[in-house]
């Protein structure tokens, strides 16, 4: 019993240290993907190709002076970033261990009612920094976070319905891979626009708009709150990736095609960055509630109609 506890938290801290790593490297490949779609050449001088150039950031952001504000609240203003970055790493406990991890019989819920928290630390930053501008970012932030989980809910409850399971390891055992992507095409280019809203990306980054709040409800951040932000954000990206492939590009348990379809979807939040503009934001919350959700209410009721 011990020892089995102890190989779970084993495989639990390598794996959060591993997601550090792929943090970092993702914000490489994005400088490396956003330079040569803008015609330059990105990040090249610190390493071989620039290959040390998260590390060097990341050394420069905890070096940096903290900011201390006087008419903030304290305790939450430092607080919430952590409390953003534990949210953001809590949903990776549900990855699908073979052996050696925590089998969640009801993975799906957990997932609901962890990614539902996050929306409180951007919240309550928003408030903490005693700024208007933050303050703007974290209601925009909020309001687009919960409009575009219940679409998200709405397909969850389509996928459970038709695997019969709340457990994310036996949702993966699809028969074939063709096969899931032609039933599921609508419901998986729905998750992927909500994906992109729930992550707060382009073209749906309003609560980090720089043209209007400056740099939305981080911006009294700096230095190492800042860093856990950004960490939060970059770690919340990949295992909406990860989720995305275990829901519709897995046809069997853990194998490598697992990550590469979770770094190809990586990279599809890239190249959006790269070529969206930004929406209004009347327009995000239309498509949040009179196209996407109406879309997913229409085919869960399709869902149900095959049994």
């Amino acid at each position: 019993m011990v020892l089995e506890l102890f190989i779970v938290l084993l495989n639990y801290f390598i794996m959060f240290i591993l997601i550090m790593v792929s943090v970092a490297f993702m914000t490489l490949l994005e400088q490396k993907v956003v330079g040569a779609m803008q015609i330059r050449v990105g990040p090249n001088k610190t390493g071989v190709w620039g290959l040390l150039q998260p590390f060097a950031d990341a050394v420069k952001l905890f070096l940096k002076e903290n900011m201390s504000l006087t008419m903030n609240n304290a305790m939450v203003y430092y607080m919430c970033p952590v409390a953003s970055l534990m949210f953001s790493l809590g949903l990776w406990v549900l990855y699908p261990y073979v052996e050696g991890g925590i089998d969640f019989f009801l993975g799906v819920l957990f997932f609901m009612c962890l990614s539902s928290m996050g929306v409180y630390p951007i919240m309550l930053m928003g408030w903490a920094s005693n700024c208007k501008y933050s303050m703007m970012g974290s209601m925009r932030a909020l309001a687009q976070m919960i409009s575009y989980e219940v679409s998200i809910m709405m397909i969850l409850l389509s996928l459970i319905y038709m695997k019969g399971s709340f457990n994310f390891k036996e949702m993966m055992n699809w028969s074939f891979i063709f096969m899931s992507l032609s039933i599921y095409l609508p419901l998986s280019l729905i998750w992927l626009a909500s994906s992109l809203a729930e992550t707060n990306r382009t073209p749906y980054d309003f609560s980090e708009s720089g043209s209007e709040l400056v740099s939305g409800f981080n911006t009294e951040y700096s230095a190492g709150g800042f860093t856990l932000i950004f960490v939060a954000e970059y770690a919340s990206i990949l295992f909406m990736s990860l989720l995305f492939s275990i829901l519709f590009l897995s046809y069997e348990s853990l194998s490598i095609f697992i990550f590469v379809n979770t770094m190809v979807i990586a990279f599809l939040f890239i190249w959006v960055r790269s070529t969206m503009p930004r929406l209004r934001y009347d327009k995000l919350m239309g498509l949040a509630w009179k196209i996407f959700l109406p879309v997913s209410l229409f085919l869960f009721l399709y869902y149900l109609s095959f049994y």
